[in-house]
C-alpha cells in the first residue's frame, strides 16, 4: 500500500474544512488508497456540475433579445400626430345645420316679404332680359341700367304708354320719338335696334296690366337706379310702385284697367289713347 505524504493529507483536511464537508480526518483514512484521496477533487468539479442542472441553466442564461418593433404605416403616424378637433369646434359643427335651416329660411322669407309692383316686376322681367340684358346692360335693347332709362322716359307714364303698344303703335301714328325727345344724349327712335312688341293684354300682348306696370316699376327703380327716396321720384312711387299703390291693387284686383285711367296727371296724354301725329309722347 502507498502511503500518502502528510503535507497532500493536510491540504486535503484545509480543503474538506472549507468547503464543509467534515472535521479533522485521521491518519488512518488518510492511509486509504487513492481513489479516496480524489473524492475531494471529484466533490469539487461536482459543483460546477450542479451549476449546470435546471436551476444553474436558468440563472445562467443570458436574457432574450427583445423583437425588433413593429413597422407602422405612415398614414397611421400622420393620423396620430394630427392635432384632435376642441370640443368647442365639436359643438360648433353641430351646431351648423340648425344655422343652415336659418339662414335658408331668412332668405326664404326676405323673398316672400318682397312683395308689390318690385317684387312682382323682377319675376316678369325674364321676359325682356334677353334683348336689353339680365342687369339692363343693353344689347338687342336699349340700355336701362345707370339712370338710361330715366333720361328717356322722365315720366312713368310714357314708358307705359310705349310699352303697353309697343313699337308699331308709334309708328302708325307718325311718332317715332317715344319719351323725351330731347333726351340727353339723344333721343332714341323707335325701330333703331329693331322692333319692340306691344306687352298690354288689351293690345294683343302677353302680360296683364298689373304685370306690365310692375316690370316697368323694376326697370326704372331697381334696374335703372332711381330713388324712391329721394324728391324727384318719391311722389312717382308712392302713386305707381309703392306696395300701397292704389293703381297697383285696383289692377291686381281687377277693378279697372292702364286703358281706363285718363289724365292722371294734368296735362299729360291719357294712356289709353294712342299718340297722335306729331305729338310726342309725355308732351305737356
Amino acid at each position: 500500500m502507498t502511503e500518502i505524504p502528510e503535507h497532500l493529507l493536510k491540504r486535503s483536511r484545509e480543503r474538506r474544512s472549507a468547503l464543509g464537508l467534515g472535521g479533522e480526518e485521521s491518519a488512518s483514512e488518510g492511509a486509504t488508497s487513492t481513489p479516496s484521496a480524489a473524492a475531494p477533487a471529484v466533490a469539487a468539479s461536482s459543483a460546477p456540475a450542479a451549476a449546470s442542472g435546471p436551476a444553474g441553466r436558468g440563472a445562467a442564461k443570458a436574457p432574450a433579445a427583445p423583437p425588433p418593433p413593429k413597422k407602422v404605416h405612415p398614414t397611421v403616424i400622420a393620423a396620430q400626430s394630427r392635432r384632435k378637433i376642441p370640443f368647442w369646434a365639436m359643438l360648433a359643427l353641430s351646431l351648423l345645420p340648425v344655422w343652415m335651416f336659418l339662414y335658408a329660411r331668412s332668405l326664404t322669407q326676405t323673398v316672400e316679404a318682397s312683395e308689390g309692383p318690385l317684387g312682382l316686376g323682377a319675376e316678369v322681367y325674364s321676359n325682356c332680359a334677353s334683348c336689353h340684358g339680365g342687369a339692363g346692360g343693353g344689347g338687342v335693347g336699349y340700355q336701362f341700367s345707370g339712370g338710361e332709362v330715366l333720361k328717356s322716359y322722365p315720366h312713368i307714364e310714357d314708358q307705359i304708354r310705349y310699352v303697353y303698344y309697343g313699337t308699331g303703335a308709334y309708328n302708325i301714328a307718325g311718332v317715332t320719338i317715344p319719351g323725351n325727345p330731347d333726351r340727353e344724349g339723344g333721343a332714341h327712335v323707335t325701330g333703331a335696334l329693331g322692333n319692340m312688341p306691344q306687352f298690354g293684354s288689351s293690345a294683343g300682348g302677353a302680360l296683364t296690366d298689373y304685370q306690365l306696370l310692375s316690370v316697368i316699376c323694376h326697370v326704372r327703380y331697381t334696374l335703372g337706379g332711381a330713388d324712391p327716396t329721394s324728391e324727384e321720384w318719391a311722389e312717382e312711387f308712392a302713386t305707381w310702385c309703392s306696395e300701397d299703390s292704389e293703381i297697383y291693387s285696383g289692377l291686381q284686383d281687377g277693378a279697372f284697367g292702364l286703358r281706363d285711367i285718363e289724365n292722371f296727371v294734368d296735362g299729360l296724354i291719357p294712356i289709353g289713347m294712342e299718340p297722335s301725329p306729331g305729338t310726342p309722347p309725355g308732351a305737356r
